[in-house]
């Protein structure tokens, strides 16, 4: 994403969207009552015996529903500005796509929101992490929303007793690993596999991915192994400004506080009562429970609490559903804080 002109005092921000993953980040900084400008097309009829023909305007509504899918965010809304023959008021919607420019437009903009506006503008070293073991393994990019699997290969074992022999599968998964680093030009890659087969592993491995690799420690080849990786010490240095390792980790501080009745708390009525008290550190809710509240039009009170919580100098963080912390947070209903002192 690039950031084309900032003007928070008027809380206009005009960004353009220069990778797909950008509209995963923008699905968590636009709301209802943003004022979104840019390009966008209408059908207009001209004439009454003309049939309507697709005209490109340049329009601001007010936004209404956000839908996110990974090759479009469509954003719609009420039209409060446009031109003459374009009626004031009436209903428009805005398909954003790589390459789209908009201006967006915020009351007011939160810490959290222009942390997210940072994370989108940093370029990113595209990270690709590797799970095998003896019979299996597993390929994912490293997405803003989690991971994103590109393949899963299994090799022939022999079956005899005691047999370590894998037909060279190695060798194989290997080959395809290769073949993921060039064509995704891969900077990093997280090498996750069980301890006795590491060594066998990083042997097959040539100088030139040895040097951009990092070994992990995971328990099987499969898609477990993934989210495995993505939580062991041995990735810390290389994802410690990784938007998702840094959710993982936070849910995993969480569920350690909430396991020895620390400093923590979760569900919402429990964790609005930490926040009135100013006790919350770090506010923590998915993207999931956001949506849901957004669709009943119970957002602004979510929207209270997060505003409070940065007020009193506290973080807030929008954790993605699309990983494996994600979702241990929505399984405690969505929301939970880490807190500077214990509430009885």
């Amino acid at each position: 994403m690039k950031i084309l002109n900032k003007n928070l005092k008027e809380g206009k921000v005009k960004i353009q969207i220069t990778n797909i993953d950008d509209l995963w980040y923008l699905s968590h900084i636009i709301e209802p009552e943003d004022l979104i400008k840019g390009r966008t097309t209408r059908k207009i009829k001209i004439g009454e015996k003309e049939k309507a023909v697709k005209k490109t305007y340049f329009m601001k509504i007010k936004a209404e529903k956000i839908e996110y899918s990974p090759s479009v965010l469509r954003v719609g809304g009420i039209i409060v500005e446009g031109p003459e023959e374009v009626e004031k008021g009436a209903h428009q919607s805005f398909n954003l796509e790589l390459n789209s420019e908009i201006t967006i437009q915020k009351s007011k903009w939160y810490k959290h929101q222009l942390n997210k506006l940072d994370d989108a503008v940093k370029e990113k070293a595209e990270i690709l992490i590797f799970a095998i073991d003896r019979e299996n393994a597993c390929y994912a990019l490293l997405k803003p929303k989690g991971f994103s699997i590109l393949a899963s290969i299994e090799g022939e074992v022999e079956k005899k007793a005691f047999s370590t022999e894998t037909k060279d599968f190695f060798a194989q998964a290997v080959v395809q690993l290769e073949e993921y680093i060039e064509r995704y030009k891969i900077k990093k890659v997280i090498v996750a596999s069980p301890s006795m087969w590491k060594e066998k592993i990083k042997n097959k491995l040539d100088d030139k991915i040895r040097k951009i690799s990092v070994f992990a420690t995971c328990s099987t080849g499969a898609e477990k192994g993934i989210d495995e990786a993505l939580r062991s010490d041995e990735l810390k240095s290389v994802l410690k400004e990784d938007r998702t390792a840094v959710e993982i980790k936070l849910v995993e501080e969480l569920l350690t506080e909430i396991s020895k009745s620390g400093k923590a708390s979760y569900g919402y009525d429990q964790v609005k009562e930490c926040v009135e008290a100013g006790a919350v550190k770090t506010l923590l809710l998915t993207d999931k429970f956001l949506h849901d509240k957004k669709e009943k039009d119970l957002f602004e009170e979510i929207d209270r609490l997060m505003e409070k919580t940065e007020k009193m100098q506290g973080d807030v963080y929008i954790i993605s559903t699309g990983h494996d912390g994600g979702k241990k947070l929505q399984g405690l209903g969505g929301i939970g804080a880490l807190l500077r002192y214990k509430i009885d």
